[in-house]
């Protein structure tokens, strides 16, 4: 039943695996890598008490040892005290440059370790084993890793293969609707940006992956997978196609900076109201019907998913303020903000040539809907 997408990177290609039991069988997946047998596993509290034991099993089957460290939950763990922390652990561990570093968790142990792998003796290798949908479907693939500042996020970092990916989709079990629901906004961006059969299958078949359809949930991540290592293979580090993976996302890092970065608004929930203001703004300038955006918010609303910034808890600062938010993304070039815009569903494309005042129109009208 498991699926093996590969990223075909010449010297650095891994293979991605995708289904069920892959804890359990870890050990074998990984002892190929392994110089001697012994791993260092990174993981968060929440995720190291229901997972850790389950991959130390799966690891010992074959002989292979771990040792493991384990920080705090949640995005604030993405930082310079845990980086230097897990650094300076590793380094105590005596870890070397033919050993693996395992970084067990969702998308911010995912990146923060795969940032800690890349600068440790100039770079060890890592095994990426994510436990969410976000990270499964995401954050896992392609390498970007990193650690966010005061300035914004994901502004400092490297760009870092991993060795393997094990996206165990049993371990999706675990989470709650609303993180679940929170990953599915990375799922639909992808049929958004280059599949529009993806998003009719999604329309189809999405309720029954967030329901717990083992069969559903592996199509949804093996398709998502896929496309992002089709996208990874043509432009590794962003200086073209990659971008098309920021569809939603310079809404969805302005709203996360106006929110805190707190529970208030989970990135994938950021990543769908960027979606739907991003479709918005395209029809807004007469890149696409009218009818495109309205489906892409009718089958956010149809997961129950947050759509519009009316759904968002709290104060929001105005649509000037938020603007002014997007001007310290990573997709800034010569101070023009790059924006993922669409002709329509799976057909999204990248520019710079977006007008200030359609921006804050858009920003505008969805703030009066609050």
């Amino acid at each position: 039943m498991t699926e093996i997408v590969h990223v075909a990177l010449g010297e650095r290609a891994y293979d991605v695996h995708v289904g069920p039991g892959l804890l359990g069988r870890s050990g074998a997946l990984i002892a190929p890598l392994l110089r001697r047998p012994r791993v260092v596993v990174v993981s968060d509290e929440n995720v190291a008490s229901l997972h850790l034991e389950s991959l130390r099993n799966g690891l010992a089957i074959n002989d292979i040892s771990m040792e493991s460290l384990v920080l705090p939950a949640g995005e604030s763990t993405k930082s310079w005290p845990h980086l230097e922390r897990t650094v300076g652990w590793l380094l105590d561990q005596k870890v070397e440059r033919n050993d693996i570093v395992i970084a067990l968790g969702g998308g911010v142990i995912g990146d923060l370790v795969g940032f800690a792998a890349a600068i440790l003796r100039r770079g060890v290798r890592f095994v990426q084993v994510p436990t969410s949908l976000l990270a499964q479907v995401d954050s896992s693939v392609g390498g970007k890793t990193g650690i966010n500042a005061s300035h914004g996020k994901n502004l400092i970092g490297a760009f870092h293969q991993p060795s393997l990916v094990l996206a165990d989709t049993d371990v999706l079990g675990t989470l709650n609707r609303r993180d679940y629901l929170s990953g599915y906004g990375e799922v639909v961006k992808y049929g958004l940006l280059g599949d529009s059969s993806f998003f009719q299958w999604l329309e189809a078949h999405g309720s029954s992956s967030a329901a717990g359809d083992i069969a559903a949930r592996i199509a949804v991540v093996k398709r998502s997978v896929e496309m992002k290592a089709e996208i990874v293979v043509r432009d590794e580090t962003e200086q073209g196609d990659r971008a098309l993976l920021n569809l939603g996302h310079t809404f969805c890092h302005a709203l996360e900076a106006a929110t805190g970065y707190s529970d208030r608004l989970l990135h994938g929930e950021g990543v769908a109201i960027g979606c739907a203001l991003a479709f918005e703004l395209s029809a807004r300038l007469g890149l696409c019907s009218q009818e495109e955006p309205s489906r892409v918010r009718a089958h956010l609303r149809d997961m129950s998913m947050k759509v519009d910034l009316a759904d968002i808890e709290g104060q929001l600062p105005d649509a000037n303020a938020l603007t002014e938010l997007m001007g310290q993304d990573k997709k800034v070039v010569d101070g023009q903000l790059r924006f993922v815009l669409a002709r329509g569903i799976g057909d999204a494309f990248v520019t710079s040539d977006v007008p200030r005042d359609a921006v804050l129109d858009v920003l505008t009208e969805a703030l009066k809907r609050r």
